[in-house]
């Protein structure tokens, strides 16, 4: 009984090192986030590193382990790039940057946060192409990149988010086409709010008005004028 309960307390004093470091560990990228960003309203002034994790900064969402899965910053008034530690936060299920000045592309890494529900970037000034790693999130529901400058074209791999709802890309500047894989995942996924409007787009989609499955398939029609 007494090995048993010592092998009990050596398996919990494990877990919260390993919670420790997890927390230390995401700290360190989100303050080298915030050291790359202007931040003029201040609204990152709670991202002290000399704290234990960073579950007690303001916009940051952890678990009961005290691992990020949040991050809240939409209309932050913030400006800078994404950096590429971001995709080192495992459990991240939530990052929400929309309506800031961030600019320069996204980083391929952040197709390993392989938990990630929500990527809200939109109404920025991110540029470069969408990164095809974008498709290794398999858990990903919401994307939304429109109001930015991204270019080249949509990819394919994007086609394998079977859970994706919602995709919105309009008003970049994108060129091609939609890839039938994309497409295809309004018959075999849960798509049900795809938009491509104002790019540069060889064929686009007539109506983006979601309005029940059957109708939204019938909306889908390919305009190459």
């Amino acid at each position: 009984m007494a090995a048993l309960t010592g092998a009990a307390l050596l398996l919990a004093s494990l877990l919260a090192l390993a919670a420790i470091a997890s927390g230390n560990t995401e700290g360190d990228i989100l303050y080298s986030q915030r050291l790359a960003w202007k931040d003029p309203n201040n609204v990152l002034q709670s991202w002290d590193p000399t704290l234990v994790n960073p579950c007690t900064w303001f916009h940051v969402t952890c678990n009961n382990v005290n691992s990020v899965i949040r991050v809240d910053l939409g209309n932050a008034g913030l400006s800078g790039a994404l950096v590429p530690g971001l995709g080192r936060m495992v459990n991240l299920q939530y990052l929400e940057l929309f309506g800031n000045n961030i600019s320069g592309p996204i980083p391929a890494t952040l197709g390993n946060l392989t938990r990630l529900v929500s990527l809200d970037l939109y109404d920025n000034r991110l540029t470069g192409a969408i990164p095809a790693s974008l498709g290794n999130i398999g858990t990903l529901r919401f994307l939304s990149l429109h109001g930015n400058k991204f270019a080249g074209g949509i990819p394919s791999s994007l086609g394998r988010l079977t859970k994706l709802q919602t995709l919105e890309l309009q008003e970049n500047m994108l060129t091609g086409t939609v890839p039938l894989e994309v497409l295809s995942l309004v018959l075999l996924g849960d798509l049900t709010e795809l938009n491509v409007a104002k790019n540069s787009l060889a064929g686009t989609v007539k109506s983006s008005k979601p309005r029940g499955r059957d109708a939204y398939i019938c909306d889908l029609q390919l305009l190459t004028d």
